[in-house]
């Protein structure tokens, strides 16, 4: 890695390379750290020694946070949750403890590499950020079951299958953002980097959707109703309901806002998806 970063010398790193599965983990825990945590710290180090001055930009997680958010009070509503804490009224702040808390064997080791590229800034100083995205998503996501939320939706409404719901009575909320507004911030920390900071970059509360809310966004985008199964037990460690303060990011970098909104997400989410099918069918 360092003799590739010495003869490349890049002018800015983007660090998104992991392995990106809760359940995949607790099946391959060394993997899983090795890719995770040991990778990252193998290309922070590369960076330190080839090309300290160069802005080091780590796609982290929100599920660093591991289960805490579930224990902010709640109020439900007809199709969602959402927090009945006033404090949390734009969402999960960056001051959120990752201590004590349930992460997955994923998340544990996304938290060892979130932690070291704050520390490779914060002690060396180098130009580093922790991005914990909340759904990062877009029109030419592959997402599976097991992780990338709406592709995946969108696939099982267009190919009539069956989407299985885990706990929570389907009302469990994520913020969605799309792929070019995570660029965008990526140009914009590169562009002015500071050392050692973390962010919450997700949809915010305007892109937060419930399972049910996602359902019907996607129903009229393709015309089809979404065949379902509900199961009572949620996944170990899963939030109940989650979307990014957006509100520390957008004071360091004040030109960056959200451009994308939910349903021109999904709406490019699902004309990407036919073209894809077409392209296969006349193949």
């Amino acid at each position: 890695m360092l003799a590739l970063v010495r003869e490349v010398k890049p002018a800015v790193i983007v660090h998104a390379a992991a392995q990106p599965s809760h359940d995949r983990a607790a099946a391959i825990p060394f993997d899983d750290f090795d890719t995770n945590a040991v990778g990252t710290l193998n290309l922070l180090e590369a960076a330190r020694q080839a090309c300290p001055e160069s802005p080091f930009v780590h796609m982290s997680t929100n599920k660093v946070y591991g289960d805490t958010p579930n224990r902010i009070a709640l109020r439900e509503l007809p199709t969602r949750w959402d927090y009945a804490d006033p404090a949390y009224e734009h969402g999960i702040a960056e001051t959120l403890t990752i201590d004590q808390s349930k992460h997955s064997l994923f998340g544990a080791s996304k938290v060892a590499a979130d932690v070291m590229v704050q520390e490779y800034g914060r002690y060396f100083g180098l130009p580093t950020c922790a991005l914990r995205g909340g759904c990062l998503t877009g029109p030419n996501h592959s997402g599976v079951e097991l992780h990338g939320f709406l592709s995946y939706l969108v696939k099982c409404n267009l190919e009539r299958r069956e989407y299985r719901v885990f706990g929570y009575k389907g009302k469990q909320v994520r913020d969605n953002i799309h792929s070019f507004d995570v660029a965008r911030f990526i140009a914009d920390f590169a562009a002015t980097p500071r050392s050692g900071e973390v962010y919450n970059l997700g949809g915010g509360k305007a892109n937060s959707c419930s399972i049910w809310e996602a359902f019907k966004l996607v129903e009229e985008a393709t015309g089809y109703r979404q065949a379902y199964v509900q199961i009572e037990t949620n996944r170990i460690g899963d939030h109940i309901c989650y979307y990014s303060d957006l509100r520390k990011l957008q004071s360091h970098y004040p030109r960056w806002s959200i451009t994308q909104s939910l349903r021109t997400t999904i709406e490019q989410t699902v004309t990407s998806a036919q073209q894809r099918m077409r392209s296969t069918k006349n193949n």
